[in-house]
């Protein structure tokens, strides 16, 4: 029997998405966004959390599905991915779950229009299907060395 891990469920369109609880700092309600020039369309700008500048990078965006406006259910979940802390705006974080390591199937080469290198799985959970976000391909490594320079204000 494979590892249970325990997820972070949140929602993009009709999908859900799931990552795990270890690499999630807080969650919060949408926040003004400082624009930030020259950086990808994705990159909706940084904000200050308790004295900590986090770049904010919005994943309907980032897996190139339509964008639409924020509501009161929108939330900015913040994650560390190596050693810097990443705000993702999804349209509503669901809740906790834990789930079983054997009912992580590979994903197909696209779900919902997201291709597979950002996905880690698709778990099963009853009638749910759950994607699992690979964060290192949703941040790649250039794109993190961008959002490092941007925290740095270098």
């Amino acid at each position: 029997m494979a590892d249970e891990k325990k997820i972070i469920v949140f929602s993009l369109g009709q999908e859900e998405y799931g990552v795990e609880v270890e690499k999630v700092k807080t969650i919060e309600r949408m926040q003004k966004l400082t624009r930030v020039p020259k950086t990808p369309v994705f990159i909706k700008g940084v904000i200050n959390l308790r004295g900590v500048v986090i770049p904010v990078i919005d994943l309907r965006s980032r897996f190139g599905l339509p964008e639409k406006e924020y509501t009161d259910n929108s939330r900015m979940i913040i994650v560390s991915q190596g050693d810097i802390e990443v705000g993702m705006i999804v349209d509503s974080a669901n809740d906790v779950t834990d789930i079983d390591g054997d009912l992580v199937e590979n994903p197909p080469e696209i779900v919902g229009g997201i291709r597979a290198k950002y996905l880690d799985g698709i778990a099963k959970i009853g009638d749910r299907l759950l994607v699992l976000l690979n964060l290192e391909e949703v941040l790649n490594k250039q794109e993190l060395m961008q959002l490092e320079e941007l925290e740095l204000g270098v």
